[in-house]
Order: C-alpha cells, then sequence, then structure tokens
C-alpha cells in the first residue's frame, strides 16, 4: 500500500510504525472472512480492510468525522485479522495509532464521554470497582431479573497456599478479576503449590489495557510503570515468570517493552517483564500434569479468548492441557470468532456484543457440554449471565484434582 503521510505525523515515530504496517497491507481482504464484526454488519467499513483505509486517509491528511470514529469504535480488537493475513499486518497497533489521533480530532457526544471517562475511573481501582460491585451484589435480590443477571455473586476464594517453595512465580491480580472472580488466582495458586510452585501476588493494579484502549496512552503507561515497580523486587529475588490467568492482561503485558521503549528509566526493566510474562496455560504447558489427572467423566467446551488464540498465538494449548488430564472436549462450530466481550465494548457497543454473545453461546452449547471452560475473566463475567451451563475458568477444573 503507497502512503503519503500528512506533516502532522510524518516523520514521527508513531508516524513510521503507522507507515509500516500500512505499506505491509496488499488488500487482498482474508481479513475480511474472520472480522465478526464484517460478518454481522456487512459493511466494508466494519472490517479490518475498511478500517485501514480510513486511518489510512487520516494520516494523510483527511479529517475525520464522527462516521470514521464509529467505524474504529466497532472493531472489537480481536485480532482474528491478524491471524488470517498473509502478510503479517499487526493491525491492532495500527488501530491504537488510528484511534488516538482520530479522538484528538473528533469531540464525542457527552455521553460518550462521560461513560468513558466513568469506566476509566472506576474498573482499574480494585477497590472502587469491588465496593460497587458489593453494593449491587446486596441489591441483587431487589433487582429485575433483566438486570439481576448481569451482576455475578462471586464463589469463595478457598486457601492461597503458603508453601516455601524454591521455584517462585509472580501472578497479575488484576482489576476487576479479583472482585467478579476471586478464586481464579487462588485454584492457580493451588496447582502450581501442587506441582513445587510457590505463586506470589504483589501489590500491582490494573494492567493499563482499559485506558491503552480507550485512547488514554499516558494513562496506561503509569499503570505499567506502577506494575514494573511492583513486581521488581521479586525478579531481582529470581522469580521464573508473571503469570497471566487473564488472558486480555498477557497480550498487553507482553506488550509493556514495545510501549515502554523509549523510557529512558523504564525501557530496559519493561523489555524483562515482557520476556517473563507467560499466560497460565504457558507455565502448565510444560509441566508434568500427571498429579492432576480427572477421573471425572466431564464434557467441556473451551472458549478460546481473542487475547489467548490472535492476542498471543496460543490457540490449542489449553485444549491440549484439559486432554492432558482427561477431560473431553466438545466441538465448538467457529471457535475463532469473538464472544463480544472485549474488554469495555460489551457496555459501549451493547447490542453488537450481545450478537456476538448469543452466537458464541450457540455454538458453545452445540456440542452439549457439562460447561464452558475460558481463559479471560471478561469473556467469563460477558457470558455466563446467559448461559445455560456454568461458565469457569479453565484453571479450577484442574483445582478441582488438587483437592
Amino acid at each position: 500500500m503507497q502512503t503519503a503521510l500528512a506533516e502532522f505525523i510524518r516523520g514521527t515515530e508513531k508516524g513510521q510504525e503507522a507507515e509500516a504496517i500500512l505499506r505491509a497491507c496488499v488488500h487482498c481482504g482474508f481479513c475480511t472472512a474472520t472480522c465478526p464484526t464484517y460478518q454481522l454488519l456487512g459493511d466494508e467499513l466494519d472490517s479490518p480492510r475498511g478500517r485501514i483505509y480510513l486511518m489510512k486517509q487520516v494520516l494523510e491528511g483527511a479529517t475525520p468525522t464522527g462516521t470514521t470514529q464509529i467505524h474504529l469504535d466497532r472493531c472489537l480488537t480481536c485480532r482474528s485479522c491478524e491471524s488470517t493475513c498473509p502478510s503479517g499486518v499487526q493491525y491492532g497497533r495500527l488501530l491504537d495509532i488510528g484511534r488516538e489521533v482520530v479522538d484528538k480530532r473528533v469531540t464525542r457526544p457527552v455521553i460518550d464521554r462521560v461513560m468513558r471517562k466513568t469506566l476509566r475511573m472506576i474498573i482499574p481501582y480494585r477497590q472502587r470497582f469491588g465496593s460497587l460491585l458489593k453494593l449491587g451484589q446486596w441489591v441483587r435480590p431487589a433487582l429485575p431479573n433483566s438486570v439481576k443477571r448481569l451482576v455475578p455473586v462471586a464463589p469463595p476464594a478457598g486457601p492461597w497456599p503458603r508453601n516455601n517453595h524454591s521455584r517462585i512465580m509472580l501472578v497479575l491480580q488484576g482489576c476487576a478479576q479479583p472482585a467478579i472472580a476471586p478464586q481464579i488466582n487462588a485454584a492457580a495458586a493451588r496447582v502450581l503449590d501442587r506441582l513445587g510452585i510457590r505463586l506470589i501476588a504483589a501489590q500491582d493494579t490494573c494492567c493499563g489495557a482499559l485506558s491503552h484502549h480507550l485512547s488514554a496512552p499516558e494513562e496506561a503507561l503509569t499503570y505499567m510503570r506502577g506494575n514494573i515497580d511492583a513486581w521488581w523486587p521479586y525478579i531481582e529475588q529470581g522469580a521464573e515468570a508473571i503469570v497471566m490467568t487473564a488472558s486480555g492482561c498477557g497480550v498487553l503485558v507482553k506488550e509493556y517493552g514495545h510501549l515502554l521503549r523509549n523510557d529512558p528509566e523504564y525501557a530496559e526493566k519493561a523489555a524483562h517483564v515482557s520476556r517473563l510474562t507467560k499466560d497460565l496455560c504457558e507455565v502448565l504447558h510444560g509441566e508434568n500434569l500427571d498429579p492432576l489427572r480427572s477421573a471425572a467423566d466431564t464434557r467441556v467446551a473451551f472458549h478460546a479468548p481473542c487475547s489467548l488464540q490472535h492476542g498471543q498465538k496460543l490457540n490449542g494449548v489449553v485444549e491440549t492441557i484439559l486432554t492432558r488430564i482427561g477431560l473431553s472436549l466438545t466441538p465448538v462450530p467457529d471457535a475463532h470468532l469473538c464472544c463480544g466481550s472485549a474488554g469495555t465494548y460489551s457496555i459501549l457497543q451493547r447490542k453488537i456484543a450481545e450478537q456476538l454473545k448469543d452466537n458464541k453461546l450457540k455454538a458453545l452449547q452445540s456440542g452439549s457440554p457439562d460447561l464452558v471452560a475460558t481463559a479471560n475473566i471478561g469473556c467469563l463475567a460477558h457470558m455466563q449471565a446467559d448461559a445455560a451451563v456454568p461458565v469457569r475458568h479453565w484453571i479450577e477444573l484442574l483445582d478441582a484434582q488438587v483437592s
């Protein structure tokens, strides 16, 4: 793709990155075949190729409009197109740049601005989000069923093992996950403890993904630096990995090195953190799982989050683990398609998100599973409200074998 970037971005680092990505695109259209929003809406401008054309025009000097912004907003950032693209176009990074440029030049409606600011002021803050969720759970019995189903009731986390194993790993606590599903990290700690690994939860914060994808890059970088500071003492003591139990967080933490590459104080540390970051399935894939073999005849439909299969390129790893411990996996049609959660997408683009969720649940439940397993808290919370069977994080299935 030929480009002629406008003066305002030509020669800048973001401009150079965007230009390189644009030039890699060969207009083939393979991306349209796997784009959830294009399949749903049928509009070329709601496909990766169409959005690339929109961003190219803006970066070359065209004036963006509210319509431009809407088409970029509708993107799930699922990165399914990246898995399909034969040219290796880094669409996700281009979209981050394009959205930031458009948001600086197009004023959003007041309600939209308030909603986005509110999300940034609540969800990344563990205590704020947890307090509001507890309030919702307290009044839940009095809510109408249409609202009640959206308020999750968290099961107890269970004990966190304190054995002093020589092998040490860190785990990102996250922002929403400790309130919605505190049992996930505790289950991971118990499973790893069974395998001789001590899992430590440092005083970290939000990974920064919410701010990053809502065009607040400096705010996101602040979260990243805070997490690096929280983890660094343990890294110096020999922690061998930073474990991600939420695949959406894992995608961003693995990009800390790229995003902080120009920070003289944090660039080297951020690169090291990215190298140490592992999704939980990457850790367990290399361990002996014989102590966790299941005798239960459980049929599981696994939902591979987009952040796991397209963002981290770990498609099939969790499925292999579940098969290794003796669980039966049911077939899932169109497993590459997004469930519609996509961080704050299920809130900001609710109509599309609900349609995608309905399609995903039909696919997951088509094989008559006993339960649905997934690897990301956003997908879990999004689907469990309407699923006909329980929705669990896959580590909970392994944890069931520990006790």
